[in-house]
């Protein structure tokens, strides 16, 4: 459950990293204490009001205003803060539509009303499992929504940076690639390792061919061997 691909309108792929249960929970937990404090200063204000003094409708009306806060919590954020609550904006979470478009108020309010299922109802414990279940880190709300809640976290690792390390008996083939500048090469490596991943063939095919013409060459191997020779060779005329 790390990420999935979406694909827009313009049939563009892009990756979403899902959320992980660890950082929903860690949100969830945060928006509880922000709750927690709501009331424990509710509590505060009110301790020294005598309810039974209060004429009935005073006290629905009291109510009213304290419990409408919390009630609506979750969807009052979620809906005007681009599909987050403090506490997911703490953990840098969002809740998108499942083709990486903002989810209309719809959305919002059905998972809104499936809390009572998901979290309410054994005290979370279906939407934990519903989430483990899910490849695209579901709860139930958001299958009905077709939502799902993505973490914005930059995930940079080896694979996904510039660095390439080249043993010291590393023979170059193609010095051309010094037409190319980091970002470029940076975005082909993305490219390729995401095509790689995803067994996206025809990716690489087209890759392979715009590298071909922009260095005006003609390789004798794969175009997965030309790909990763290019990135490799970079490498090795940057590091010298």
């Amino acid at each position: 459950m790390d990420n999935f691909q979406i694909e827009t309108a313009q049939n563009v792929s892009i990756f979403q990293n899902v959320a992980g249960i660890g950082d929903r929970l860690l949100a969830f937990l945060i928006d509880f204490l922000i709750l927690a404090a709501y009331y424990i200063f509710i509590f505060i204000i009110f301790s020294n009001v005598d309810i039974d003094s209060l004429d009935p409708r005073d006290l629905w009306t009291y109510s009213l205003i304290i419990g409408l806060p919390p009630f609506l919590y979750h969807l009052f954020f979620e809906t005007f803060w681009d599909g987050r609550t403090p506490g997911k904006a703490v953990v840098k979470l969002r809740v998108v539509k499942l083709d990486g478009s903002k989810p209309g108020f719809g959305s919002f309010l059905i998972r809104w009303m499936m809390r009572t299922i998901d979290i309410l109802i054994a005290t979370g414990g279906i939407a934990v499992i519903s989430i483990l279940l899910s490849e695209k880190g579901q709860r139930l709300g958001d299958r009905a929504a077709r939502t799902t809640v993505i973490s914005e976290k930059k995930r940079v690792n080896l694979s996904q940076s510039l660095l390439e390390i080249i043993p010291d008996d590393y023979v170059p083939t193609y010095p051309q690639v010094t037409v190319f500048t980091d970002q470029d090469v940076q975005t082909i490596k993305t490219v390729f390792t995401d095509a790689k991943r995803n067994s996206n063939h025809n990716v690489i095919i087209m890759l392979s061919q715009r590298l071909k013409d922009k260095m005006n060459v003609d390789p004798d191997e794969t175009n997965i061997e030309f790909v990763d020779r290019v990135i490799k060779d970079y490498n090795y005329y940057t590091q010298q």
